[in-house]
C-alpha cells in the first residue's frame, strides 16, 4: 500500500510518495502543468508504476477555514484525475505547507531554479506527511 501526495498548482504539480509500508513520506517529482491531459497521463504512470492505492491532494483553504477559487480549481483537478485512476482520492488541508516548504529550503540555502521545483515537491511531502500523521499511519 503506497500513498501519493499532490500539491496542485497552475504551473507545477508536486508529487510525493510514501514508502511501500506507508510509514514515511518523501518528495518524488515536480511535474509541469501545461494544461493538457499529458499531466494526468504522467500521474497515472506513476500511480501504476508505484502501485499507489490512495492519493492525497492538498486542499488550499483560507485561514478562516473557508474555501476560495483555488480550492475549486483543486477539486476540478481531482475530479478529472478520477477518470485516470481507480485509486482512492482524499483531500488534506494544506494551509501553510508552501510557507513551511520555503522556510525549510531557506534553512538549507536552496536558491534559484533548484528552489522553484523543490518547493512543490516538498509541499507535496508535507501534505502527505500531515495526512499520514492524522490518519494513524
Amino acid at each position: 500500500m503506497r500513498l501519493m501526495g499532490i500539491d496542485f498548482g497552475d504551473a507545477r504539480v508536486g508529487i510525493a510518495l510514501s514508502d511501500p509500508l506507508g510509514i514515511m513520506a518523501q518528495g518524488y517529482e515536480t511535474l509541469d502543468n501545461d494544461g493538457t491531459d499529458s499531466l494526468f497521463y504522467k500521474i497515472q504512470s506513476i500511480i501504476k508504476e508505484k502501485e499507489v492505492t490512495t492519493i492525497v491532494i492538498g486542499l488550499p483553504k483560507n485561514m478562516d477555514n473557508s474555501e476560495g477559487f483555488r480550492a475549486d480549481a483543486t477539486k476540478e483537478f481531482a475530479q478529472k484525475l478520477k477518470s485516470f485512476t481507480d485509486a482512492k482520492i482524499e483531500f488534506c488541508d494544506e494551509r501553510l505547507t508552501t510557507v513551511s516548504a520555503h522556510g525549510m529550503l531557506s534553512e538549507m540555502n536552496v536558491r534559484g531554479k533548484k528552489r522553484k521545483g523543490a518547493v512543490d515537491t516538498l509541499s507535496a511531502a508535507l501534505i502527505l506527511e500531515t495526512y499520514m500523521r492524522k490518519n494513524g499511519f
